[in-house]
């Protein structure tokens, strides 16, 4: 099916560890259901090639610079999409990007001014906050625990070490205060704990739900496709003033 030129674009951002490649599936669902999608690398997981060693890993405001010269590269409007750790910097980019008609926040954290990531847990910074973090250990039971066997697998080898910075920068603006935004609640998650989720989306303008674990875009990208375009297509109210 050919993507509806009247239709916002989706603009799918990824959490902490991963790229843009972990949006592949849905994209070819929300392409097959007339969509246009685009994702973003994060430079906190996936540094410039060439970047000098020793630099200063990447924090929120710069993965939030990532997601705007991928919004100024879109023409018309834009529904971000964005997953765990990728609520925080997509709060940061959405609050001056003209073009946002709205935002959905997939299990992420969907921070105020002043939080940051550990704030809201309440789990203390790390020592060293200027390097970078592996991957959990058992990534494939907190992560992808609901994914095909083999499809984790592939996912567990992509994952890449991200920037201790993005865990402990605060939040400096608050996009969706004034972008219009929907929260979808994933059920079974091990990472983020759905009553967490829930607590974040009683700052959202509507809540949805999905009965999957933290990563429903490899274990059910159908049904996290499907459940986008209503969103974009019916939930989301007129922007704030």
């Amino acid at each position: 099916m050919n993507a509806d030129t009247g239709r916002p674009t989706f603009l799918l951002v990824h959490g902490a560890w991963h790229g843009a490649w972990c949006w592949d599936p849905v994209r070819a669902a929300l392409d097959a259901d007339g969509w246009r999608s685009d994702a973003v690398d994060l430079p906190s997981a996936n540094p410039p090639v060439g970047r000098h060693h020793g630099a200063c890993p990447a924090g929120v405001l710069d993965d939030a610079n990532a997601i705007r010269d991928s919004l100024r590269r879109i023409d018309g409007p834009v529904v971000v999409i964005a997953h765990s750790y990728g609520g925080v910097p997509t709060t940061e980019a959405i609050a001056d990007a003209a073009n946002v008609v709205g935002a959905v926040y997939l299990a992420a954290f969907q921070l105020d001014v002043g939080e940051s990531l550990l704030t809201f847990l309440g789990t203390p910074a790390p020592d060293d906050d200027t390097g970078h973090t592996p991957p959990y250990e058992d990534a494939r039971r907190i992560l992808f625990d609901d994914v095909p066997e083999a499809v984790a697998d592939r996912a567990v080898a992509r994952l890449r070490p991200q920037s201790v910075r993005t865990f402990t920068d605060r939040v400096t603006a608050a996009g969706w205060r004034t972008v219009p935004s929907a929260y979808i609640v994933c059920d079974r998650d091990q990472s983020l704990e759905p009553s967490r989720q829930r607590e974040l989306a009683t700052r959202a303008d509507s809540v949805h739900r999905l009965p999957s674990s933290h990563s429903p875009f490899l274990s059910m990208p159908r049904q996290l496709a499907t459940l986008l375009g209503r969103i974009a297509t019916s939930t989301l109210p007129t922007p704030r003033q």
